[in-house]
């Protein structure tokens, strides 16, 4: 069955009587906890800059060749050309570099190069 349960003003009635016998009635409180403030900092993470350069692999994956981006025909005629030499299987993929000083100095000296064999034909 279900039990009946007690109307406020009578439990306010009784809380007022236990005042006056001088028995108080204390509600504890939950502690409460503050919460540490962490202040952890984290180190920016900067954005690598990557470029695309066209690779040219042979079949046990060793790099062969490797070209810019923008010179896709160069990368096919070396491709062809060492199809040409013999049974092995060649082939041309896009890479995926980090940009970085090193990789600018040896862009750059590859650029030289280019510009001197243009010359020299």
């Amino acid at each position: 069955m279900a039990r009946k349960t007690a109307s406020r003003l009578s439990k306010r009635r009784e809380v007022e009587a236990a005042e006056a016998a001088g028995s108080t009635v204390k509600k504890k409180k939950k502690a409460t906890r503050k919460k540490k403030a962490t202040t952890t900092r984290r180190k920016a993470k900067s954005t690598e800059r990557k470029r695309l350069v066209w690779g040219v692999f042979s079949g046990s994956l060793k790099e062969e060749a490797r070209f810019p981006y923008d010179q896709k025909k160069e990368a096919e005629a070396k491709l062809e050309q060492l199809l040409a030499r013999g049974k092995r299987i060649y082939f041309i993929q896009p890479i995926k570099e980090v940009i970085t000083a090193e990789a600018k100095a040896a862009d750059e000296e590859a650029k030289e190069a280019a510009e001197e064999a243009e010359s020299e034909e």
